[in-house]
């Protein structure tokens, strides 16, 4: 069931809103029941419960049906946010015939990953209503590759093989067909949208459009032992939540993942893990649950964070590039992520909490270090526990090609990870 149910997420999450729809729609199919943070809440014991933040932040929690306050809050978040090129407005530009979209590059993609590949739209369009503050909103999917980044021939970039810099608002520019000279002054690409839609092009108020590389997950290795596929950072984790929050049963406390979006970007928005949301629904459970503010505050700082985002893998052709003794590989097991640095939010009495788990359950794991020269990345982790200060631990499945437009992982990883969450949620 993971390993489909992560096949199907790979797939469906080409933009956060999508990612956040699907996730939103599976665990309703699952007796998640759906508020609104604009609404009134009733809680009740033994319910579950899920809520759609602004399209691309997702929040679901069980509350056990002997809840007490004293029962262990559990936190798990991931990010369902890429990188990828993102649709500027005004997007239409022609160049001798070319019709061409205008994009900026959102995160830290590879950008030479994306030259040549087929490529959709996805994300959300907003339109005209009769209420001036409630626009409509639908999510789009062109389901079809419409764009391409064709690379400069060889023979007009000889160096192209030596490391050519990649300037962005010159060698990113899409393809999205060939003009007639009756379409030359046309606003193509919206008018293309306004079609797929069914919409009078006035109507398009606004979009939030990304590309998406519209190749699908495929197995590779001789024995089938990898799996490559666009987003695996960090659908994997995205998955990993939704699959552990809807199979774990707890009676005395309360289960809660967070899927926030613009990881990638630094957290900080009103759907970032840098928003006080988080903080602030835990508060309203509680509350809502008749705690007392003292017994909510208990609560809050006696809970566990998994921060749960991919890791680095040990590169065979650059073994350099990873550290002495915490260098872990595809397919042996998801990853703990340290850093002094505290980039990922980790400490010794977290890591214990998890390690014992792994050996109690036998489920395998790696320890993942940053050279002691080498600046690496950061997760949400770090920056959520600073508005929920109590134990975290970052934990991700390993990659190699990170941030490429199609990455690689270890077949078994995924369901390590998955079980070590699902019992973190069931203990």
């Amino acid at each position: 069931m993971s390993e489909q149910f992560l096949i199907e997420q790979l797939k469906e999450g080409i933009s956060p809103f999508h990612s956040v729809a699907f996730a939103e729609r599976k665990l309703k199919d699952a007796g998640f029941l759906s508020l609104s943070y604009d609404q009134p809440w009733k809680l009740e014991k033994g319910k579950k419960y899920v809520m759609n933040h602004h399209g691309t932040a997702l929040f679901a929690f069980t509350v056990g049906e002997k809840f007490s306050s004293d029962g262990m809050l559990r936190l798990a978040a991931a990010h369902t946010d890429y990188p990828y090129l993102r649709i500027k407005p005004n997007a239409d530009f022609q160049t001798e015939g070319y019709a061409q979209v205008n994009v900026e590059v959102y995160g830290g993609p590879v950008l030479n990953t994306w030259f040549d590949r087929p490529l959709g739209v996805a994300g959300r369009v907003v339109l005209r209503s009769g209420d001036v503050f409630h626009p409509r909103t639908v999510l789009y999917q062109s389901k079809r590759p419409v764009l391409i980044i064709p690379n400069l021939a060889i023979h007009m970039n000889r160096d192209v093989n030596k490391g050519v810099e990649i300037h962005n608002q010159v060698d990113l520019m899409p393809i999205a067909d060939m003009l007639s000279e009756e379409q030359k002054d046309t606003e193509y690409f919206l008018n293309f949208l306004a079609d797929e839609l069914q919409v009078d092009k006035k109507d398009i108020l606004d979009f939030e459009l990304n590309t998406y590389c519209v190749e699908e997950p495929a197995f590779v290795g001789v024995q089938e032992t990898m799996l490559s596929s666009p987003r695996l950072d960090n659908q994997t984790s995205v998955a990993a939540l939704l699959i552990s929050i809807m199979e774990a049963e707890r009676r005395d406390g309360v289960n809660l993942i967070a899927l926030f979006d613009h990881e990638e970007i630094g957290n900080t928005s009103k759907q970032g893990a840098a928003s006080i949301l988080l903080h602030d629904m835990v508060k309203r459970i509680y509350g809502l649950l008749d705690c007392s503010m003292e017994e909510t505050e208990r609560a809050l700082y006696s809970a566990m964070l998994l921060s749960v985002d991919v890791a680095h893998a040990l590169h065979p052709n650059h073994k350099e590039k990873m550290d002495i003794t915490n260098h872990p590989v595809l397919g042996k097991g998801f990853c703990i992520k340290e850093a002094c640095s505290q980039s990922y939010a980790t400490d010794a009495e977290a890591v214990a909490i998890v390690c014992q788990i792994c050996e109690e359950h036998n489920i395998a794991y790696q320890r993942f270090v940053n050279r002691s020269d080498v600046r690496g990345g950061g997760t949400l982790g770090a920056v959520a526990s600073t508005l929920i200060p109590v134990k975290t631990v970052d934990i991700g499945i390993p990659l190699l090609a990170m941030h490429s437009a199609r990455e690689l992982m270890g077949r078994n990883d995924f369901g390590a990870l998955v079980d070590l969450v699902t019992h973190f949620f069931t203990l």
